[in-house]
């Protein structure tokens, strides 16, 4: 088998995942709703590791946007070492544990401690429904086809993302149903992105990558991150998009390729700050649900297309950004499906 062929083909299968995600969790609407109500929580706590913590980042701004009921995330570590700091009896929590395995050793102990020096109720987004997790959730929404071989979290990552997603606009009173649409629009977005894709995932004359995200997308951001740095090695950083100007701007240069994971509330704003950079003559990448309004700000414009309200597109931003880390990792020589291979020792370097 050919190098990163096992997480290509999981990058692949995500749209048919979405769509379990959905029904799976159409089988959990009713009891979301009675334990969200019957709860009355002050607050809303998300925790992972990883990659699962910045999902949470992404769904708890998703969940204070739609509900708003004080939402935050913190990785599962810092609940580990200080429980006393995030816990609070005074406080009815609801605290969302996110993770693939639902056995990291984190997240399990954090869900653990909560019963200890915390007050409310533990709901568990996992991958695997008979995981150690699991057994701490009050509430458990799994989707077990959506576990992976790859080490690299792809489609454990978007699936669950789906689902919170899905949790977060049940929350709010919105129509969760409307994201039906999410698993085509993933399908129409990865075919008119590949060319695009594939150029700049083989261009290795890219040695940083800054991904920059607000709200909902810097989450995703984030993940963009830490999948181009895991698969290809390369140097990236994510940081919100105002934030970028204000110092990691100066580290830019002609070898950067910026990308920009723009909203539609703030897009003139968002559109200007990366329209700033120019100066530093690295090539900007802009993913928005249209181009139209775009067109001549920055080098590249990706377009969603999605015909999905604004609150419930953010995952569309993240699978074009996971084949950009596979191409660049295989054209390195790096094998995605295993993180521990380097060609550079191979060849004695």
């Amino acid at each position: 088998m050919a190098r990163g062929e096992i997480t290509l083909s999981e990058i692949r299968s995500q749209s048919r995942l979405w769509a379990e995600a959905l029904q799976v969790f159409e089988q959990h609407a009713d009891e979301v709703a009675r334990q969200w109500s019957e709860g009355v929580f002050d607050e809303v706590v998300f925790t992972g590791c990883g990659s699962t913590y910045y999902l949470g980042v992404t769904g708890a701004v998703q969940v204070q946007d739609a509900s708003y009921v004080n939402a935050r995330a913190f990785s599962a570590s810092e609940l580990l070492l200080f429980p006393d700091t995030y816990f609070s009896k005074q406080r009815k929590t609801l605290l969302i544990c996110v993770s693939r395995s639902g056995s990291t050793r984190e997240t399990v102990e954090a869900a653990r401690l909560f019963r200890t020096h915390g007050m409310g109720s533990v709901w568990v987004v996992t991958c695997d429904s008979t995981s150690p997790l699991a057994q701490e959730a009050d509430l458990l929404i799994a989707v077990d086809a959506a576990q992976e071989q790859s080490r690299v979290q792809t489609r454990s990552f978007s699936t669950m993302a789906v689902l919170v997603s899905a949790l977060a606009a049940a929350l709010g009173g919105r129509d969760w149903r409307q994201l039906g649409s999410l698993p085509s629009a993933l399908e129409g977005l990865m075919e008119r992105s590949e060319p695009l894709i594939r150029q700049l995932g083989e261009d290795t004359s890219i040695t940083q990558f800054a991904f920059l995200g607000s709200g909902t997308q810097y989450g995703l951001a984030c993940e963009a991150m830490l999948k181009m740095t895991e698969m290809s090695r390369v140097f990236s950083v994510a940081y919100h998009i105002l934030e970028y100007l204000h110092g990691p701007r100066y580290a830019a240069d002609a070898n950067t390729l910026i990308v920009g994971l723009v909203s539609d509330s703030n897009r003139g704003e968002e559109s200007r700050a990366l329209e700033s950079l120019r100066p530093s003559q690295a090539r900007l990448l802009m993913i928005a649900d249209e181009s139209s309004a775009l067109a001549g700000a920055v080098d590249e414009v990706l377009a969603l297309k999605s015909g999905v309200p604004e609150w419930g597109r953010t995952i569309l931003y993240l699978a074009p950004l996971q084949m950009l880390g596979w191409y660049q990792a295989v054209q390195r020589g790096f094998d995605p499906d295993n993180l521990q291979f380097d060609p550079r020792r191979q060849n004695g370097g």
